[in-house]
């Protein structure tokens, strides 16, 4: 196996939405219901709730949309809200587990592990772009001539996070199906712990490649394409279940429903309906655990693999 090359000029250059989930994967339930504003604001005596957003899930020009929606909720909710940042999948699902955080935005990979670990709960999802779906872009400089997954053999990679699905998971299944691992088929490859940061690296020739969420890369294509002008789209993974709002199983029933019944309807008022609009989401909605069974198929595929060659 090639020892790693870490690419510490990542480091110092950068310091500084959002399995297939179809219609039927969709719970009906009637979002006219009201929110018991008296049961809510009840709950205003009780200590911050603390919402996780990873520094992964939206691009640094998207926080102020995330910053937001977090404030708009502590007012549904008659609580205060506090925006907890972090730039690693693992230490978010670590302080859900522990319930250090009371919801979490989280990646479709480590919410499958989460779920098998703890229990981990679907809230809501969001619909971006018309659909509850997202994908792993492969990328290159819009200069390359690499046209294809195969021809980034023996270059240096960009990943996004150890547990990320788009950023880490789709393009090391990806290898898996053609006999390889990112050690064996790259020159060298590092995590930049943000898509937008593995996007700038394929611009800027920090790296030849990334793997890189759909959801980030058309967010930022469309609110500030000074980087992704400058790469070009190589692969398109098949679609996989969007990256949920999740909480502890344990969390209080009512607390937990005031919560889905504030996401479920915030695009029915005009407050609500602007914040998701900055954050290209045009609603949340329910959506079904087996949605992210086409993860579970590719995490369960690569281990069997990797149990057979052992």
């Amino acid at each position: 196996m090639k020892k790693i090359i870490f690419l510490s000029v990542v480091l110092l250059l950068f310091c500084g939405i959002s399995g297939c989930s179809r219609d039927e994967d969709v719970k009906r339930i009637d979002l006219s219901q009201k929110i018991d504003v008296k049961a809510a604001q009840s709950q205003s005596s009780g200590p911050p709730l603390r919402i996780a957003v990873g520094g992964m899930i939206t691009p640094k020009e998207g926080f102020s949309y995330y910053k937001q929606l977090l404030d708009y909720i502590g007012e549904k909710l008659g609580r205060k809200v506090e925006f907890v940042d972090r730039e690693d999948y693992a230490e978010i699902n670590a302080l859900v587990k522990k319930r250090d955080v009371d919801v979490a935005f989280v990646c479709g990979g480590p919410y499958v592990d989460g779920h098998a670990d703890f229990g981990m709960e679907l809230l809501a999802a969001p619909v971006a772009y018309g659909g509850t779906v997202y994908y792993s872009y492969i990328i290159v400089s819009k200069d390359s001539p690499v046209d294809s997954l195969e021809g980034l053999r023996g270059k240096t990679f960009a990943f996004t996070d150890p547990l990320s699905n788009t950023g880490k998971l789709v393009p090391t299944y990806m290898l898996a199906k053609m006999n390889e691992t990112p050690e064996t088929f790259f020159k060298s490859f590092d995590y930049t712990h943000a898509h937008d940061k593995s996007i700038k690296a394929v611009a800027t020739g920090v790296a030849d490649g990334a793997a890189v969420d759909s959801l980030i890369w058309e967010y930022a294509n469309r609110t500030n394409p000074e980087f992704t002008s400058r790469t070009k789209i190589i692969k398109k993974s098949p679609p996989y279940g969007i990256p949920p709002v999740a909480v502890h199983p344990d969390m209080e029933a009512r607390l937990k429903e005031s919560l889905r019944q504030i996401y479920l309807n915030a695009h029915n008022d005009g407050k609500g309906r602007g914040i998701l609009k900055g954050m290209m989401v045009d609603k949340f909605v329910p959506i079904d655990d087996g949605a992210y069974d086409s993860i579970r198929e590719m995490k369960q595929w690569i281990a069997d693999i990797r149990t057979v060659k052992q």
